[in-house]
């Protein structure tokens, strides 16, 4: 079997979440623990660590990933969904898994696929383990899919857990309330198992140590420890932070490589979860030149890609997977600093999306360049369109992502701004990602 005729197996006879929706979504694990009892459990032969979180999840499972990295230690690292290429989802020390190995996989065990019919994503998380397994990683940072108590990572056992901060986004399988969400995501917590609760409201943080407290759990809120504060200075390089440990300055200036604002709600959580790996015997050669080592290169030593990823200066053009409501909001704050003559944005959403909660969140003064990513679940851009001239979103419709952006180049003056964002499926048809 080739890796083409492995990845037609997958996307074709197996429900996929991220391209159908709600169709693929399972509510157990079930699936799961079946396929990994067949595999002799792999996931219970290495290390790991669980993130679960709205907004977050994955610049901290790819930031600890590469401070792991940096301190020698062989990573494997399981993230969705994937921009460009299947393998990008399963990762050892930022090198994607061969696609020869998924041919493998898929050949091997095809029967048993076949005969207990796992979703796309529940098959994902057991090809990860059974590979992080055979090539022996010292360790895995495993970030959680959607939710968190019924996600299919949730068969783990970890050393840490830990959950990044929680927004609306998926109520119709996670609750409409913020404490009904974080009640699923605080589902990876296990007995006895450390967790770091990330920036958020004290509604959730009640409901994350309550579950803590119940499962025997040390709890540590990252900002009763640590406090950031952006450095007035800047660095081509990352954002400059000032850091405050317990009150006193850990770090005048720590750059960190990943350029949005954003960012600051994230740092506590992955220097307080790296604290904790260190109190761990088999953690603790993570040095603090560890730590800003590969808090300064995440994304060349992960391969981290569409984080506030600028794609080039004149004219700016910066693209983010941000596509829930706290996300969006975010961005569009970051990009109201950037100086700039006109402000053209390509948007692109999924059909599930509800507009009404983000369209308030977008600057009316800009130009907009409406588009829909080449997958089933993308709203068709004449829709998105129509739907945002009720908002004063106003702008023009065109039938791909790489059309949209060509015609905001095309038009740009060396002085505007384009933004290219609203869903990770629209970031993933950019050439430059």
């Amino acid at each position: 079997m080739t890796y083409e005729e492995a990845l037609d197996f997958l996307y074709r006879q197996l429900p996929m979440f991220q391209r159908i929706g709600a169709a693929a979504f399972k509510k157990d694990l079930t699936n799961t623990l079946k396929l990994c009892e067949a595999l002799g459990n792999p996931q219970d032969t290495f290390p790991t660590i669980h993130i679960a979180g709205t907004n977050g999840k994955g610049s901290t499972a790819h930031s600890l990933a590469a401070v792991l990295q940096s301190a020698g230690y062989k990573t494997g690292l399981y993230t969705s969904p994937h921009l460009k290429e299947y393998t990008e989802r399963i990762r050892i020390n930022g090198k994607n898994m061969p696609g020869e190995s998924v041919a493998r996989f898929v050949e091997k065990y095809r029967g048993l696929l076949e005969e207990v019919r796992p979703s796309f994503f529940e098959m994902s998380v057991v090809m990860a383990f059974e590979y992080f397994a055979r090539q022996e990683v010292d360790v895995a940072v495993i970030e959680v899919g959607m939710g968190g108590r019924l996600d299919s990572t949730n068969v783990i056992t970890p050393r840490l857990s830990v959950i990044t901060s929680i927004g609306k986004d998926h109520q119709q399988f996670l609750g409409e309330t913020l404490p009904e969400i974080a009640g699923e995501k605080a589902g990876i917590i296990k007995p006895a198992v450390p967790v770091v609760a990330g920036h958020n409201p004290p509604e959730v943080l009640e409901v994350i140590r309550e579950k803590a407290a119940r499962s025997n759990a040390p709890c540590h809120v990252a900002a009763d420890t640590y406090h950031v504060q952006p450095h007035d200075e800047t660095n081509t390089q990352g954002i400059l932070f000032r850091v405050f440990k317990e009150n006193k300055l850990w770090e005048e200036k720590l750059v960190f490589s990943l350029m949005g604002w954003y960012q600051r709600y994230n740092l506590p959580a992955i220097l307080m979860s790296i604290d904790l790996l260190r109190n761990q015997c088999q953690f603790d050669r993570i040095s603090d030149n560890d730590v800003k080592k590969g808090l300064e290169s995440v994304q060349e030593l992960t391969g981290l890609k569409g984080r506030w990823q600028i794609l080039r200066t004149s004219p700016f053009v910066v693209c983010d997977t941000g596509h829930n409501h706290d996300g969006i909001a975010q961005v569009m704050k970051q990009l109201a600093h950037i100086p700039r003559r006109t402000l053209r944005i390509v948007l692109g959403t999924v059909a599930d999306k509800d507009l009404n909660d983000i369209f308030p969140l977008f600057p009316k003064e800009a130009i907009y360049y409406f588009c829909a990513a080449n997958v089933p679940r993308a709203l068709a851009a004449e829709e998105l369109k129509q739907a945002a001239a009720s908002h004063q979103l106003i702008g023009k419709a065109y039938a791909s992502v790489s059309e949209a952006v060509k015609t905001a180049r095309d038009e740009a003056a060396e002085e505007d701004l384009i933004f290219i964002g609203g869903s990770t499926f629209v970031v993933a048809e950019l050439d430059e990602i």
